[in-house]
Parts: structure tokens; sequence; C-alpha cells
């Protein structure tokens, strides 16, 4: 196969793409920065182009490198799935990438169900705090909360949102005095505080806010009494169905950001990824469904 280069140049370029670092490559990789330059010095002389731009502090893509690295990184995909059904009988397992909210608020308390139906598949399930680049090297179905995911991957449409504040039941929540209260959000959000009053028709003096890089923290926070919290159904449903926490407030704002299914391309072709990600797709439509019953029911 002399049309192929050696897949050790292939592994250090699919490093040092997702590290945009030679050094970063080679912590990966356990080999020196050297070697690596070296290996994508060979690679692209392999290949009559070249894959990185070199800065001094940093990498960037080529046009060339952009388009090889999604073609090496499913080459790879495709080699770990292959291998693990061959080595470990891992024909039924699927492995699942999630933001670690999602997984845990909404994922986890339906998991039973999931398994129910089907006892056969077995879950790999790893998460996310920050939505990746990519999907992560072996996962076969990915469930990422973006405001539009890489033209890398081809993305479904999951499920849109609405979110708004919640708290405790016994917390004094009052809009006259929403700007006297510890607030609570995530970082990097379109919705944030300021727009949820200013679609209220409220002037906002713009109070602190405390940021976390996961819901999942602000949403302890007010179940704890220790404040409000932004958060949206997907996330917070069953916790105001269990009455931990409560919507003290009518409006509802639509989020910018969205839930989007990605599979790998060997997932076209498992039975356990097309079982779960049509269950996945059912579960969701039930829920987005019986909430815009609701929301029309309040108009």
């Amino acid at each position: 196969m002399t049309d192929l280069p050696p897949l050790n140049w292939l592994r250090a370029f699919e490093a040092s793409a997702r590290n945009l670092s030679f050094t970063g490559a080679a912590r990966d990789l356990n080999m020196t920065q050297s070697a690596v330059s070296q290996q994508i010095k060979s690679l692209e002389g392999f290949l009559g182009r070249p894959l990185f731009h070199r800065h001094a502090r940093s990498l960037e893509l080529t046009q060339t490198g952009q388009s090889y690295l999604p073609v090496v990184r499913d080459a790879f995909r495709t080699l770990a799935h292959g291998t693990r059904a061959l080595t470990r009988n891992e024909t039924n397992v699927l492995h699942v990438q999630s933001n670690l909210t999602f997984a845990v608020n909404w994922l986890s308390p339906r998991l039973s169900t999931f398994r129910a139906k089907h006892p056969e598949v077995q879950l790999s399930i790893s998460t996310e705090l920050w939505e990746p680049r990519d999907m992560a090297d072996g996962a076969d179905v990915e469930i990422r909360y973006s405001l539009r995911p890489s033209d890398q991957v081809y993305a479904e449409l999951l499920a849109t949102d609405h979110y708004y504040p919640v708290c405790r039941p016994d917390f004094p929540a009052h809009l006259e005095t929403l700007h006297e209260k510890p607030l609570y959000d995530c970082l990097n959000m379109m919705g944030t505080w300021a727009v949820w009053v200013e679609e209220c028709g409220m002037d906002w003096p713009n109070p602190p806010v405390t940021y976390a890089s996961t819901y999942l923290l602000p949403l302890a926070v007010a179940q704890a009494g220790g404040g409000m919290a932004l958060a949206h159904d997907l996330i917070a449903k069953r916790l105001i169905d269990t009455g931990a926490l409560i919507a003290p407030f009518a409006h509802r704002a639509r989020m910018q950001e969205a839930y989007y299914l990605i599979q790998s391309p060997q997932a076209q072709t498992m039975p356990a990824a097309q079982a779960f990600t049509h269950w996945l797709r059912d579960a969701l439509a039930v829920e987005q469904n019986a909430q815009s019953g609701r929301l029309g029911t309040q108009a």
C-alpha cells in the first residue's frame, strides 16, 4: 500500500492538529517535540504540500490540513471501532460522548428505560464540559450542546429549548428585587440574565453574576437555597417535577444554542448506534411536544 503514509506520521498529524502545537502533540504521544516535527515534515513531503502554517508559538492548519484532518480522524475511528470489535467482542458496545450536564440531568435518569428496551446494548459514556472541536477518538455517537457545530461534522438537530430562572421553593424570588439576589449562570451562553430581564421589559442595573463552566454548579447552588440560576427545560425539568426547584416567573426565553446528534461514519451500520439514536430522538420528541403544548396553553 505504497500510496498510504506510515501510521505514526498520521498520528503525529492528528495530535498536532488537535493541540495546534507540536509540543502538545509530543506530550500526548509520549514523544519528543523534535520527533513530532520531523514526522510532520515527512508527511508533508509525502503529500507534496504543507499541512500547517508555523507561527512563533502556535500552529495553524493550512487549507490542505483542514481538508485532510477529517479524513484522518474518521480513519482512526474506524480502526478503533474495528479493533475493539475483534479484540474485546464489543459488537454491542456503544461509545457515547455527551455534554456533562445533559448526561447527568437528562440522560442518566432515563438510561433504565433504554436498558429495558435494549438490554443487548452496553453503553460506554464519556462527558465534556466544553464543546469539542470534533468527536473524541473511539466515540460512535455524540450529543453536542452548541450554537452551531463545526462544519467538519454532520450534525442533526435534536432539540431546541427555552431558558428561565430557577430556585428552591422556599427562596424569596421577586422580579422587583431580582438584582439583589445571588445570581448564577453558565459561562459563554448567548442567553444571559441581562437578555432574559430585557425580554421581561425591566430595567437591569447589571448586578454581579457568578459564572461556572457547567450548569451543574448553578443548579446545585439553587437546590441548596444559595441563589437563583438560569436553566433550560432539558436539564431542569426533572428537578422541577420532583419539587427540588421551581420556575417562579412565567417568562421563558428561546435559547440560541441547541442539542445536536453527531454520528461517526461506522455508527450508520451499527445496530447498537441505531437503537440508541432512535430511542433518543423519540424520547426528546415526546418531551419537546409536551413542552410546546404547555407553552401554547400558557399563551
